[in-house]
């Protein structure tokens, strides 16, 4: 069985130890004490020249909620643009409107990107899954992240199926939420997802258990 593991670092030394212990891709970010925010150009031309997996690129202007204002969205989209210049491989953004997915801004994000892949991030989490996943197939999202609406992977696991049912081949569902190597093969096989992610910076050697672990199913 083969599952491809995202590690979330926000730093050379983090980026490299996931890359060490098995992820296959990474999602780069800063300030991840509020969820992460778009990282600098500097540290995302510093993990390139490091790590050998695509990086994904954080695209978001702030902590706090994901309604942003028109000023905001054009920042966002500054972002994009210096994170191309800089090597990116993808991006991580998620956009609301009156706890809905904002299809409307989405689309012009995914516009923005110039056919990379989107991550549509566990801002997923606040909305109607299923009207939302229809929302971000619409808008050409390639992935979404969540955890299935619950505190964790595990406890979202049966919501976490069904939206695998209803993606099919259209969108991608990975499963995030404290992924531990204690709990990520029983995720998988109640769930059937193929893609994982998991925070790396604060213990190094965590995706090296995950990838472990998968590799024992």
């Amino acid at each position: 069985m083969s599952v491809l593991i995202e590690a979330c670092v926000d730093s050379v030394e983090s980026a490299v130890a996931a890359v060490q212990g098995g992820a296959h891709r990474l999602e780069l970010c800063e300030n991840l004490s509020v969820g992460g925010t778009t990282p600098s150009a500097h540290l995302l031309e510093a993990v390139k020249q490091r790590v050998d997996v695509p990086v994904f690129v954080m695209i978001r202007a702030r902590g706090g909620d994901f309604e942003y204002s028109r000023p905001e969205l054009q920042q966002m989209r500054r972002d994009i643009d210096t994170a191309k210049r800089s090597g990116a491989d993808g991006y991580v953004f998620g956009v609301l409107r009156d706890t809905q997915v904002d299809v409307e801004r989405t689309r012009e994000l995914v516009g923005h990107v110039d056919g990379a892949p989107v991550t549509f991030h566990r801002a997923f989490d606040l909305v109607d899954q299923h009207r939302g996943l229809e929302l971000l197939v619409d808008a050409g999202v390639q992935r979404v992240l969540t955890s299935g609406g619950a505190s964790t992977a595990l406890a979202g696991a049966p919501a976490l199926r069904e939206l695998l049912n209803r993606a099919g081949a259209r969108i991608v569902i990975m499963a995030g939420g404290t992924v531990r190597a204690e709990n990520v093969a029983e995720l998988i096989r109640r769930t059937g997802a193929r893609e994982v992610h998991a925070r790396c910076e604060l213990d190094p050697l965590r995706i090296e258990g995950i990838a472990a672990a998968l590799r024992a199913i």
